[in-house]
């Protein structure tokens, strides 16, 4: 996973990925809210969830009703920072891309007892029903089935063991 910050007269562009659902900043639906993860080297440790809000009522409908968790987006806009320890870090977005659109299910009804979480370039399909954790690339690859989540980073571990020898 890959962000990048470019600056552009006053305004910012990164790119990220959706970390939950969308949620309506008012009654309205008029301004929208959301998270977005962002990896400047792809590694776990470097993430950072961003806070973003939107002001124009026809992105914000875009925004709670067109995304969903996993998608990749380039949001631009103006980063607002702390002015005292109690002041939150946001973005307030004034436009928005969708890059690459999140993995879709061929059962819905799996979101019931399934969580979908990224490590790094890797999505995990959590399943409650199951010990198991089904993983794969951002790009469908299937890397394979950890047979417990504590098992993930071996598995991927071994995964990109197998890339570097077969020169991929």
């Amino acid at each position: 996973m890959e962000s990048r910050l470019t600056v552009a007269a006053d305004a910012i562009a990164l790119d990220g990925f959706l970390e939950e659902e969308t949620v309506p900043g008012d009654l309205h639906g008029s301004t929208a809210r959301f998270r977005l993860t962002l990896s400047p080297t792809g590694e776990r440790t470097d993430e950072m969830i961003l806070p973003c809000t939107v002001a124009d009522p026809a992105l914000a409908h875009a925004v709670i009703h067109d995304l969903v968790p996993g998608d990749k987006l380039r949001v631009t806009g103006h980063l607002h920072l702390p002015r005292t320890p109690d002041d939150p870090m946001w973005l307030a977005v004034t436009t928005l891309a969708v890059l690459e659109t999140a993995p879709l299910l061929t059962d819905p009804a799996a979101f019931t007892t399934a969580v979908i979480d990224r490590y790094g370039p890797y999505l995990c399909w959590f399943n409650a029903d199951t010990t198991g954790v089904d993983v794969f690339t951002e790009t469908g690859t299937w890397v394979g089935t950890a047979p417990a989540p504590d098992e993930i980073s071996a598995r991927l571990d071994a995964f990109e063991q197998r890339q570097a020898a077969s020169g991929e």
